[in-house]
């Protein structure tokens, strides 16, 4: 299916308005530059997400600051997700814009952006709140260039590669964004310990090269509309809806007044409120604009819907995971229990996700065009997950 009909839509039946393939097809060889380069991307990209994880003791004891105190519990949670809260929040968007204005372009300029994050991040100066107020605001930039890396990658896959093959193509895609994200822990262990700042220069010139190697050999191979249209409203809506609902949900994990989170706050529930309300008028205003942002009609399929839906539970019960190991267990657990911070690991967090993760990203990506097999892929990618997050349940206090 094509990316086009997943984020635009083609309005009865025909083409997608807003774009229209190329007059020629590119050449054998230009499908293995558009997997390479978008490979090295999504790699950089889920490496960053998981660097800070494990090198958290270390940035926090160079800038200076404690998380563990109340006060300072803000600069741990936003250093965590800040990156991830902006990334859901305008990977759409930047999927239609790019759609609209030019796929390679944009994810060039994605390239750049983290680029830019990685390198505002490593030579962040001063120390305590202020650094750790800095480092948040750069993560933060680096998320705005995830978004364009990882709503285009697929897009110039599917444009290089022919539809018998672009299974093969995503499934490259997904190894190396779960081999980034092992990468990632590695690294940040073992650059943490030399000196913090080398958690984030390490993304400086892979990605200077993946800036100037798509610029060079990326093209265009579909063009972009003479006069785009661009939903404003339904962006802004889903944008700033999404954004205050991840906001409140945050917020909600966080110490309030005696009590250990805040769910019961009036900021917290009139912020998931506000959120959900916003992304009703979402829904509502998509079905009245003649280029719609995204195109409701497509949960009609019953695949789709069932694909998107399976994911959002794995990455659910994958992100409850991560909080229990990274937030409760080496943040809190851990340091009530005789050990430092400063001392802990985040490794725990990928160890079981690894290898099921680039075995079933290999598997997938070669068998996804033959009938039948790609469901039963999935389900058994998702059992063997099921499964192993079942045993790490089993795990007692007394494992750690």
């Amino acid at each position: 299916m094509n990316i086009d009909f997943l984020r635009g839509g083609w309005p009865d039946g025909g083409r997608d308005p807003a774009r229209e393939t190329a007059p020629t097809r590119p050449g054998l060889h230009y499908k293995w530059i558009a997997v390479s380069n978008t490979t090295i991307g999504v790699f950089m990209a889920f490496a960053n997400s998981s660097v800070v994880l494990i090198a958290m003791p270390a940035i926090f004891q160079g800038i200076g600051v404690n998380p563990l105190e109340p006060a300072e519990t803000n600069y741990f949670l936003w250093l965590f997700l800040g990156h991830m809260v902006v990334t859901a929040s305008l990977l759409v968007t930047c999927g239609r814009v790019s759609d609209l204005y030019g796929r390679v372009k944009l994810y060039n300029l994605g390239f750049a952006v983290f680029t830019l994050g990685s390198i505002l991040l490593t030579i962040t100066p001063g120390s305590g709140n202020a650094a750790a107020l800095q480092l948040i605001l750069y993560r933060l930039v680096q998320g705005l260039g995830a978004s364009f890396l990882f709503a285009n990658s697929a897009a110039i896959l599917t444009d290089a590669f022919p539809p018998d093959e672009r299974g093969l193509a995503m499934g490259f895609n997904q190894v190396a964004g779960i081999v980034g994200s092992v990468a990632g822990l590695i690294l940040g262990g073992v650059l943490a310990t030399i000196n913090w700042r080398l958690v984030f220069l390490i993304s400086v010139p892979i990605g200077a090269f993946g800036t100037v190697w798509a610029w060079w050999k990326l093209r265009e191979t579909a063009r972009p509309a003479q006069h785009p249209q661009i939903d404003w409203t339904g962006n802004l809506l889903f944008g700033v809806g999404l954004t205050i609902f991840l906001l409140a949900i945050t917020y909600g994990i966080q110490p309030y007044g005696d009590r250990p989170m805040a769910w019961t706050s009036p900021w917290v529930i009139g912020g998931m409120v506000l959120g959900v309300a916003l992304l009703v008028v979402f829904l509502v205003v998509e079905h009245h604009v003649p280029s719609p942002m995204f195109r409701l009609e497509l949960f009609r399929i019953r695949m789709f819907t069932a694909a998107n839906l399976s994911n959002f539970l794995a990455s659910l019960a994958r992100g409850g995971l991560q909080f229990m190991l990274i937030i409760w267990l080496q943040g809190i657990w851990l340091p009530l229990h005789g050990y430092r911070f400063e001392d802990t690991q985040g490794s725990m967090r990928k160890a079981t996700r690894s290898p099921q993760g680039c075995m079933a990203g290999a598997r997938g990506g070669c068998t996804p065009n033959l009938p039948g097999r790609s469901r039963l892929l999935m389900c058994a990618h998702h059992a063997s997950r099921s499964s192993t997050i079942s045993c790490i349940m089993q795990f007692s206090a007394q494992s750690f």
